[in-house]
């Protein structure tokens, strides 16, 4: 006869029943970004889904009758679902790798082992994801970011160190006027020329085929030839059996890890190149986003604020831009998005609170 199993305490019942609501809103994520993908993406993401499943009816056999009573999903996973219906972007898969690293199964006795290493799976499936989704962004989103926090701190400075000096509020707009179009031409040209000088180098530092085409017809002989793959990086050994292929001397391609097709090459470069970002996108992004958060402190003096008033509300709006960049910055890269946050306000306004200082000690009091 089996024996029966202990009743549950009012406790573990509550606790059974939110995990349960998590892990069915966990699958409904999974299979809301799946509908958004194809091919391989697709699979993975259901094959997640069927994972909360199994963890899903863990919780319900042991709720039994109590699982009649729904509980409500945590607040991250319901705005999850809603993220990845609407949207499904990177910011919900950064997210979800957050969710599923959080996982109390490890310390829950309840939970089973293998359902803690399961989420410790998923955490590492979820990552590679996310991380497919940052390289399709890394290029011209590492210029938006950067162009919108250089804004909002250069031009934060610049007023408060201006505005320390007591001179008037016009003549503080104006030069956070002219700080804002001169950072932003600046950060613009000097994207596209970084960008621009890194896409050109890694195109002058791909292989040629010249060993694919030509190599039958040329006045060389086997060394020769091993010296163009040694210098690729390629071992002795590799290198030789190479040569003697392009050589004819093999009629196989024993190797295929070594051949360098152009279409291979292309596919790599375009890969290469879509990490970098495009020139013209990131001097556009650098440009865009430099202007709008430098616009920012300068927007009390638009509005006819002048003196303290204006600093400290100055401050108080980059502030909170600085906590918004730096929490989508945490998300993307799946920390934690308050810490990061805070750590961009921390660096922004220690920034400005040097040059406003500066500004008092040589301009006098502000008016």
């Amino acid at each position: 006869m089996t024996p029966q199993a202990p009743t549950p305490t009012p406790a573990q019942i509550k606790r059974w029943r939110h995990y349960l609501a998590d892990e069915i809103a966990e699958g409904a994520v999974y299979r809301e970004l799946a509908n958004k993908r194809t091919g391989e993406e697709r699979a993975i993401l259901l094959g997640l889904a069927d994972a909360e499943t199994r963890h899903e009816e863990h919780w319900r056999n042991l709720l039994g009758e109590h699982a009649a009573k729904a509980a409500r999903p945590s607040l991250r996973r319901t705005m999850l679902r809603f993220l990845a219906r609407h949207f499904g972007s990177v910011f919900v898969l950064a997210l979800a790798q957050r969710a599923e690293g959080d996982s109390p199964y490890a310390a829950d006795t309840d939970a089973t082992r293998q359902m803690a290493a399961d989420e410790l799976v998923h955490e590492e499936v979820v990552r590679g994801l996310a991380t497919r989704g940052r390289n399709r962004l890394s290029g011209n989103f590492r210029a938006a970011v950067f162009g919108a926090n250089d804004g909002l701190v250069s031009n934060l400075a610049l007023v408060m160190g201006i505005g320390a000096t007591g001179v008037a509020s016009s003549f503080v707009l104006f030069s956070g006027i002219a700080g804002l179009l001169a950072g932003a031409l600046s950060m613009a040209a000097g994207e596209f020329v970084s960008v621009r000088s890194q896409r050109e180098l890694l195109s002058a530092s791909k292989p040629t085929q010249i060993t694919l085409s030509a190599a039958p017809d040329l006045d060389l002989d086997a060394n020769e030839l091993v010296l163009v793959y040694k210098a690729r990086g390629m071992s002795d050994e590799d290198a030789a059996h190479r040569a003697a292929e392009r050589m004819g001397l093999y009629s196989c391609d024993c190797n295929p890890t070594l051949s360098l097709w152009p279409e291979r090459e292309v596919e790599e470069q375009e890969i290469e190149h879509e990490e970098i970002g495009s020139a013209v996108g990131a001097a556009s992004s650098s440009f865009c986003f430099f202007a709008s958060g430098a616009v920012i402190p300068i927007l009390p003096f638009i509005f006819g604020m002048s003196g303290t008033p204006a600093i400290m509300l100055s401050a108080v709006l980059v502030g909170i831009a600085l906590l918004a960049t730096g929490g989508v910055v945490g998300l993307l890269s799946g920390a934690s998005p308050t810490k990061r946050g805070l750590r961009q306000l921390a660096i922004g306004l220690g920034a400005a609170g040097v040059t406003y200082a500066l500004g008092l000690l040589f301009g006098g009091s502000v008016v």
